[in-house]
């Protein structure tokens, strides 16, 4: 047996022809759906990902913004751009990009991006809306998930879901999508005592816990749908290359269908950050 991949990639460029033609509609009604990303220091992950963010907006036919800051920056002068954006009403979604130097306190600036314009989906707001299961913007890589299993044909409702990883950004907002689709869920972390336990009863398993080839493929229920969140990097001794928090190899011969690193949920992130983006510029006109 041998897993079914799911192309991140294709489904992420199918997603974006769509946003694409939706946003080339706000265009001609005289809006252009823009984003403005604030990058702090020289994280070289980080502008990666900012440069990329950046490239997608334009692609998919909307406006993007960049504003960059020296690592020592006063954080007054960032929270100054934050409120000179959130009153910016040609400016419809803003992000700051994680993670931020340590003398800030990230939760604050977070919390002082404008609810309707927190195109991540991080806001308290925005978190409570999730929670009550009435969201304004669904966190990007959770979203990304989502559409991974739909467009896989995975039945979630009355599913056994086992999350590894309780983070803000991925692991909590996960659960709540799931419990929302139907599914029964467990949530699994560093205290949690017998993890194979839990994944093996998993019909949907997601590994985000940033921990390289911790899932191997006798911790999968035959048949599951893996999701693989994770992206580490091997060290050289290993041959450097990008993988996952799943054994790939090992998994893709028990699960039924399998996300790849990379390749797999990394390209959604963005596309769904753009869906956002897109949402929060039709919202506008209400």
């Amino acid at each position: 047996m041998s897993a079914r991949i799911i192309d991140g990639n294709a489904l992420s460029a199918a997603v974006r022809a769509d946003l694409a033609e939706r946003a080339a509609k706000l265009v001609a009604r005289g809006i252009t759906p823009s984003l403005a990303v604030i990058l702090v220091g020289e994280d070289p992950a980080s502008a990666v990902y900012v440069r990329n963010k950046v490239a997608a907006c334009e692609k998919a036919g909307m406006r993007s913004l960049k504003f960059v800051y020296a690592p020592d920056v006063n954080p007054a002068e960032v929270f100054a751009k934050i409120a000179e954006l959130n009153a910016d009403a040609s400016v419809h979604g803003i992000l700051v990009q994680l993670p931020l130097p340590k003398h800030f306190d990230a939760d604050a600036v977070l919390e002082a991006i404008a609810a309707d314009k927190d195109v991540d989906g991080f806001h308290a707001e925005n978190v409570g809306a999730l929670a009550q299961g009435n969201p304004r913007f669904i966190p990007c890589t959770p979203y990304g998930v989502m559409k991974m299993l739909e467009s896989s044909g995975t039945p979630t409702k009355g599913a056994e879901a086992v999350i590894v990883g309780r983070s803000n950004i991925v692991g909590k907002p996960m659960a709540l999508l799931l419990l929302g689709a139907g599914c029964t869920v467990t949530v699994c972390h560093s205290q949690t005592r017998d993890l194979a336990f839990h994944t093996r009863r998993a019909d949907i398993l997601v590994a985000a816990v940033g921990r390289p080839k911790m899932i191997t493929g006798d911790m999968i229920k035959p048949g599951a749908t893996v999701i693989d969140v994770g992206i580490n990097r091997l060290p050289p001794e290993q041959g450097g290359k990008l993988c996952g928090d799943v054994d790939f190899d090992s998994a893709k011969e028990v699960a039924g269908a399998i996300t790849p690193v990379p390749g797999g949920v990394g390209p959604m992130t963005i596309t769904m950050l753009l869906a956002n983006t897109l949402e929060a510029a039709e919202r506008s006109l209400t």
